[in-house]
Parts: C-alpha cells; sequence; structure tokens
C-alpha cells in the first residue's frame, strides 16, 4: 500500500490520536494549503511563521501545510534561513512557477 502523504494529510505514531487529528484535518487541507500559498504571494517569500501571522490562523492549522506544499513542488526553499520568535532558525520559502500558476 502507497503512502497517501501529502496528497492527504500525514501522522505519526500507532496510538491513534495522530491518525484522528490528519482525518480530521482531510476536509479543510485545500483551503488551508491555499491560504498558505496566497500567504507567500503577498510575502514574496517568508519562513512558515511570518506567513502564519498574517492568515491570523494558528500554527498547528498551517505549519504542516507548508511541507505539504514542498512535497509536491508548490513552495520551495530560497537558500536563505531566518531566526524566529523562539531562536530558532527557519527556511525562508516562496511558491515556485508552478505554484504561482495555481494561483
Amino acid at each position: 500500500m502507497s503512502d497517501p502523504y501529502p496528497d492527504t494529510p500525514g501522522f505519526k505514531g500507532n496510538d491513534g490520536t495522530s491518525e484522528a487529528a490528519a482525518t480530521i484535518m482531510a476536509a479543510s487541507v485545500s483551503r488551508l494549503r491555499r491560504i498558505a500559498m496566497l500567504a507567500l504571494h503577498k510575502l514574496g517569500s517568508a519562513t512558515p511563521l511570518e506567513a502564519i501571522a498574517i492568515t491570523g490562523l494558528t500554527r498547528e492549522a498551517l505549519q504542516p501545510r507548508f511541507s505539504e506544499l514542498r512535497n509536491i513542488g508548490l513552495v520551495e526553499a530560497t537558500g536563505t534561513r531566518r531566526q524566529n520568535p523562539s531562536g530558532k532558525w527557519a527556511a525562508v520559502l516562496r511558491l515556485t512557477a508552478r505554484g504561482r500558476a495555481m494561483l
């Protein structure tokens, strides 16, 4: 059986909690991915937290979408990194040509 990620939200662990959360998110994932892409489009390039900050959504809802979008090929790393408010460094992302065409 093939892994449906990134077409559907992924999950880890085997206690069922993560899988249940992924199942719940599946209904919203297309809309949330579009919001993530629009935030990057508006900013030009941003870390996931910078993009999330302008959406008004939670990190938990939107941050995984950036990983999915990267795996799908709609978002790419610019090769630079910036520090998040937590002090940790994060990749700066931008839309790919394919991502821009989808908007």
